[in-house]
């Protein structure tokens, strides 16, 4: 039986494990990246494990969330980055440079290579061949220090695309079909392979739109085969070396399969407030947009904004709406104003943000009170951008940049016949992505040779080991699809904080309930519940971090998302399963108490754990954990395991943690 592409890179850096679904893997990393918000507590548990040197062939170190600097605590943060870089051998991209993803893409994304990243959307180099997976900081940090990074094997789905795009469609509605189709939930524990003759049609750029988005699937990666446009998108960045032939085998199997016709794609929106919410544009034409904003890791590249351009060539934005361009990376502005495209914006009404992820995470550009924001980003959770009650719809540029020019949603398709003169953009790359790398420093050019820690650079926490007992109050009940951005915000007025887990503590699930953090100190720790899909989202591991400094010592919740149970795991925060009968009939308030020794259950391996409520009723709870992660759990996370095997290993490197 031959091997999909997922497997064969698999293969290539396993270490351990066998490649059977749900088993659990340890693979070999090649590259490792991070970015400002993440990348403190990368460093800083980098620093805990007394390591010298980065390990991986390459490291990198971005800063993209926090490029306004609010106040000293932005900028220290970056100072930190940089000395932390220079110390331990990693790239430094400057603030302004430009988002992880996008960078990333341009400079260092290898076909055949692996990745692990500190965000979510580290799929995103999925497009070049590369297999991408997002991780919490600790796991960054381990691997970096050469450690292998341990996952369970995903199912590996088949999306055989077939036909070629139509005018207005674009790679965006690709991945929002999938979506509307699977669900924020449909690409747990899958890795999806994209193959089929439509591959051929789609350029580099477009295909990274689509790897990117997989992560709102659930997915643990999305990854297409490389051929003629992978290679010529790389000879366009100056690094046709790099690029390797990569397919499935023609008898490669799958545990399942999509077929798309691209032929039938039509322009698509999700409607708030989750990017499943799929529809056609033609379902919702007519709702007024104050604001539009066409950027991001998703569609910020040259690619994504130059079909907008041309769309507003000659023309202006609405009076009624506000336009803002949010590049992915200076490259793309770089290239932009060369070729006159940002003056022809400005003209058109436009304005333009620095290369950040600022307004996806809701920093800069908040959207006025009972507005509709129309957006190329890939998230569209409740409160993400700013504001409580916000509307905040996901669209192609297509569909963006004809909203600012009719001032409210409308199929692009339906704008150009009642235009008459407007025709599709279509999608162009640039003779060469000759953008300065000025922004870059490297390694062996690093200006800092030890770290630099301002006021607000804490420590990183290590946990205790884990008791006999855990018996708490329920101190939070809460719905499905509970986000990172729920547990940990991402605001300007809480990011800032990233590094002082005492201080971030403070606003712990503040956006479901304010009390909860002071609550939680005051009853001196306490359990959580949940429904689906708990800890979805980014990969913030503050969020898994944040509770245990608030001595929350297990989850119940009907199931989790990979990264956050992984989290929850990493910082010994015990991550229980329960059924749909079990999760209506708990109640916030109620006391639970584990009828067992769980430290001594977890340690022989056992699954199923009796939860006694208000000690009048009893359930059971499933622990669904490897070896490796109970030992984890033991340990008291992560950091303590690790820090103890490298001390007993003493070979300079960070140990497998099993």
């Amino acid at each position: 039986m031959g091997q999909t592409l997922t497997e064969k890179i698999l293969d290539d850096h396993l270490v351990e494990g066998e490649l059977e679904p749900g088993e659990e893997i340890g693979i070999e990393i090649d590259q490792v990246l991070a970015q400002d918000t993440t990348g403190t507590m990368v460093w800083l548990q980098f620093e805990a494990l007394e390591l010298d040197e980065v390990q991986t062939e390459l490291a990198a170190q971005y800063c993209d969330h926090q490029t306004y600097q609010f106040d000293f605590k932005n900028t220290d943060d970056h100072r930190f980055l940089r000395s932390a870089a220079g110390t331990y051998g990693a790239y430094f991209s400057r603030p302004g440079n430009g988002i992880c993803h996008n960078v990333h893409k341009e400079n260092f994304a290898a076909p055949g290579k692996t990745l692990l990243g500190s965000d979510s959307h580290t799929p995103t180099p999925g497009g070049l061949g590369q297999l991408a997976i997002g991780a919490g900081g600790l796991d960054i940090s381990v691997a970096m220090g050469g450690g292998a990074y341990y996952v369970e094997m995903p199912e590996v789905v088949n999306v055989r695309l077939e036909g070629e795009l139509p005018e207005w469609a674009s790679a965006k509605d690709v991945i929002l079909e999938m979506l509307r189709r699977l669900s924020v939930k449909g690409g747990v524990g899958k890795v999806f392979e994209y193959t089929g003759p439509g591959v051929e049609t789609l350029s580099v750029p477009e295909r990274t739109t689509i790897t990117n988005m997989g992560t709102e699937l659930g997915a643990t990666s999305s990854i297409f085969p490389t051929d003629e446009k992978t290679e010529d998108y790389l000879a366009r960045q100056g690094r046709e070396d790099e690029y390797v032939e990569l397919s499935p085998d023609e008898d490669a199997e799958y545990a399942d399969e999509v077929v798309i016709d691209l032929s039938e794609i039509e322009p698509l929106v999700a409607k708030p407030s989750m990017p499943d919410k799929v529809v056609p544009v033609r379902e919702v034409e007519g709702e007024s947009v104050e604001q539009v904003i066409v950027g991001s890791c998703t569609n910020g590249g040259y690619e994504d904004i130059l079909p907008a351009a041309k769309m507003l060539e000659g023309r202006e934005v609405d009076m009624k709406t506000e336009m803002i361009v949010a590049p992915g990376s200076k490259q793309a502005s770089e290239i932009l104003a060369r070729e006159g495209w940002t003056a022809e914006m400005m003209a058109a009404g436009v304005n333009f943000s620095e290369a950040t992820c600022g307004a996806c995470i809701g920093i800069g550009h908040v959207p006025a009170s009972d507005s509709v924001s129309v957006r190329t980003f890939n998230r569209n959770f409740e409160g993400r951008s700013g504001i409580e009650d916000d509307s905040v719809f996901l669209a192609s540029p297509e569909v963006a940049a004809a909203a600012a020019i009719k001032g409210e949603l409308v199929d692009p398709r339906d704008l150009a016949d009642e235009l008459g003169d407007l025709e599709a953009p279509g999608v162009e790359l640039p003779d060469a992505y000759d953008g300065s790398k000025t922004d870059i420093i490297e390694p062996e050019e690093a200006v800092d040779d030890e770290l630099v820690k301002g006021p607000n650079i804490g420590s990183a926490p290590i946990g205790e080991p884990l008791e006999a007992d855990i018996e708490g109050e329920v101190l939070l009940k809460m719905e499905d699809n509970i986000t990172t951005d729920h547990i940990i915000p991402a605001t300007s007025d809480i990011l800032k904080y990233r590094s002082n887990i005492e201080k971030l503590s403070e606003f712990t699930l503040s956006r479901v309930d304010d009390t909860f953090a002071q609550r939680a100190l005051d009853a001196d720790g306490g359990v959580l519940v949940a429904g689906e899909n708990y800890g979805q989202g980014s990969s913030r591991e503050h969020a898994a971090m944040c509770p245990q400094y608030l001595g929350i010592e297990a989850v119940l919740a009907e199931s989790f998302a990979r990264i956050h149970k992984a989290n929850l795991f990493n910082f010994g925060i015990v991550p229980l399963s329960i059924d749909e009968e079990t999760y209506a009939d708990i109640e916030q308030g109620d006391d639970v108490e584990i009828v067992t020794d769980v430290a001594e259950a977890v340690a022989s391996g056992e699954t199923e754990f009796t939860i006694r409520v208000n000690d009048d009723w009893e359930a059971t709870a499933e622990l669904n954990a490897s070896e490796r992660e109970r030992g984890i759990l033991e340990a008291g996370g992560k950091l303590r395991l690790t820090k103890e095997q490298y001390k007993e290993d003493g070979s300079g490197a960070a140990p497998a943690d099993d």
